[in-house]
């Protein structure tokens, strides 16, 4: 695998404005040439002595071969849109990096859905629980509110009313099998897990207070 590594320093006059433009125009794109199968733009956290703001911007990409058919069929089209747009704003150069060893923590199979309406949301709590940060997303969970009466007197927790004017929102993550019994072992005797029907349509676990288990 090899990393097509083009580090920028663009003036801050119009740090903005070529942000956006790289997000939402360059960068897709670069991905569209189907040369690179990623990208990823770093912030390089240091003052520059001449002004201005500097990004790494890292596209993956298969091996030598296809970067090289990207230099020949794409890369002049490309920069010639960059400083069309940005002409003197901005000075970059480009390294290519082999990626000789590459090693991950390993995650058991993501296959369940959790929804988390309470301190489950806080990355502090996920990276504690989990090792890492979830990628969650907005949901509802209708004919539910968040009742008066708290677990142990101090944690919130839902009830049901059958009103389809209440609703809960809370992230929906998905999570593995071992994640679950982590955040069974972080709940505690006070909650059960249910399986309840989202507004999005997706059947989820959601935790609730013991004294609601008929619920």
């Amino acid at each position: 695998m090899y990393i097509y590594n083009v580090t920028i320093n663009i003036e801050e006059s119009v740090h903005d404005q070529w942000l956006a433009w790289m997000t939402e125009t360059h960068i897709p794109d670069m991905l569209a040439t189907g040369k690179f199968t990623a990208a990823k733009v770093c912030r390089v956290l240091v003052e520059e002595e001449t002004g201005g703001l500097t990004y790494a911007i890292q596209y993956t990409t298969v091996d030598k071969k296809t970067l090289e058919k990207y230099y020949r069929e794409d890369a002049d089209r490309l920069r010639q849109e960059s400083m069309k747009h940005f002409a003197d704003k901005f000075v970059a150069f480009r390294t290519e990096l082999e990626v000789i060893n590459e090693q991950k923590i390993p995650f058991p199979a993501a296959t369940e859905y959790l929804f988390a309406y309470g301190t489950l949301q806080d990355e502090t709590t996920q990276i504690s629980l989990f090792s890492r940060v979830l990628e969650g997303v907005k949901d509802y969970l209708s004919e539910y509110k968040v009742s008066n009466e708290k677990v142990a007197g101090l944690y919130p927790t839902i009830i049901r009313t059958g009103s389809e004017e209440d609703r809960i929102s809370g992230l929906l993550f998905t999570v593995s099998g071992p994640d679950l019994l982590k955040a069974d072992a972080y709940e505690g005797d006070g909650y059960h897990r249910k399986k309840v029907a989202l507004a999005s349509g997706i059947n989820a676990w959601v935790y609730m207070s013991n004294s609601n288990k008929t619920q």
